[in-house]
């Protein structure tokens, strides 16, 4: 397959790519610096660009089979206004498949069902600025015609991958409080070819 993966330089993105070339296909990163990706190999095209130019987008998914978002907030509004320029030219281009990683926080909250977690008191973070961009990013993908599938890890330390772990469709595992980062790209990749989380947020945690 051909995949395309914005934010593979980062901690979730790079396991992805790793996972995806370990399988043969052809990964295309957009990438801001391309030397932060120390890596070769004859499936990997790095493409210099930026998510929030639409000619760089559009360039890059161009023949694409999925796309995989693993950007992060960073401090930034990146995620969210990148978004609304990836879904035109995912459009554009008749492209479906989107998986993008998320958080928790956007998860539905058990404790007040009709809140999101980082609404109410079932979450335990001061600040909310994150969770706000990640709940745009949902809004507009909720609102789109795509086959998406949000990602949404709890507390994510670099860890091992241990294989297993617990998931739950629109909700965080009960008690659920940590999952690696390498089960966490774990699992997103496996959603490329597992279409039981088409247009749902996916709770994922130990």
């Amino acid at each position: 397959m051909h995949i395309v993966i914005l934010g593979a330089t980062g901690r979730v993105g790079r396991h992805i790519v790793d996972l995806a070339l370990m399988d043969g296909h052809h990964v295309t990163a957009l990438v801001r610096s391309p030397d932060k990706l120390k890596l070769e190999d004859r499936n990997l095209t790095m493409v210099p660009g930026n998510a929030l130019n639409q000619a760089d987008l559009a360039h890059v998914i161009k023949g694409t089979d999925v796309v995989i978002s693993a950007l992060n907030t960073d401090g930034t509004t990146t995620l969210s206004e990148s978004m609304p320029l990836l879904i035109e030219a995912m459009y554009i281009e008749g492209i479906q498949r989107i998986i993008t990683i998320g958080t928790a926080g956007i998860l539905q909250s058990r404790i007040s069902p009709d809140l999101l977690r980082y609404q109410s008191s079932e979450s335990k973070r001061k600040s909310t600025r994150a969770a706000e961009e990640h709940h745009r990013v949902y809004t507009l993908l909720q609102q789109s015609t795509l086959n998406w599938t949000i990602v949404c890890p709890t507390y994510l330390p670099d860890g091992e991958r241990i294989g297993t772990y617990r998931i739950e469709r629109d909700v965080l595992p009960e008690g659920g409080v940590e999952i690696s980062v390498m089960d966490t790209a774990e699992f997103a990749y496996k959603q490329i070819t597992d279409h039981s989380y088409i247009k749902s947020r996916v709770g994922i945690s130990y």
